[in-house]
């Protein structure tokens, strides 16, 4: 995809800026968020099996419910467990076909979880023994391992403490690891 060059990113570079000015407010000046957080993020799956084992056995998410879907007879709906009461949750959808998944407008261009540094380490080896492609250290970024989960799904395993970003506390209580 081409990036901005020139005048054009010196335009989106000002953009931002101005934008940064008029909504971003200094930590102790912002509201409580009226949302208590994350409950579970739903993604569709191709396979369910093999869904299970990625996250499950690379990964390190324990599957904790495996329902059918309320809303579409004989589609399975699963969670992991991603720590700090939050779910990830997949369905299939039996007989219908899927496209690849596409960085688009209103997709997910990636999905940044949280791990401590023990669990980046057994992720990778994990993936580096199966096989699995990813892009990590090699590109500039430390502390993320970018994939794709079976379904297509771009993943962040990111090795920084949820509220910090970059290093710098944006939330107001980090959570340790």
């Amino acid at each position: 995809m081409p990036q901005p060059e020139g005048a054009a990113l010196e335009e989106i570079r000002a953009r931002r800026g101005e934008l940064r000015s008029r909504y971003l407010r200094a930590p102790a000046d912002r509201p409580v968020s009226s949302a208590r957080g994350v409950h579970h993020v739903a993604f569709i799956c191709r396979d369910v099996e093999e869904t299970i084992r990625f996250y499950q056995e690379f990964l390190g998410f324990p599957l904790v419910e495996i329902v059918e879907n309320r809303d579409y007879r004989g589609s399975t709906h699963f969670f992991f467990d991603i720590g700090n009461n939050n779910l990830l949750g997949f369905f299939d959808f039996p007989g219908h076909e899927h496209p690849p998944a596409t960085e688009t407008v209103g997709g997910v261009q990636h999905l940044a979880l949280s791990v401590d540094a023990p669990h980046y380490t057994a992720a990778r080896k994990a993936l580096d023994a199966a096989g699995v492609e990813y892009l990590g250290p090699d590109r500039g970024v430390e502390d993320s391992l970018y994939l794709h989960d079976p379904n297509g799904v771009p993943l962040e395993l990111y090795r920084e403490r949820l509220g910090i970003f970059e290093g710098e506390q944006i939330l107001g209580t980090a959570v340790d690891d």
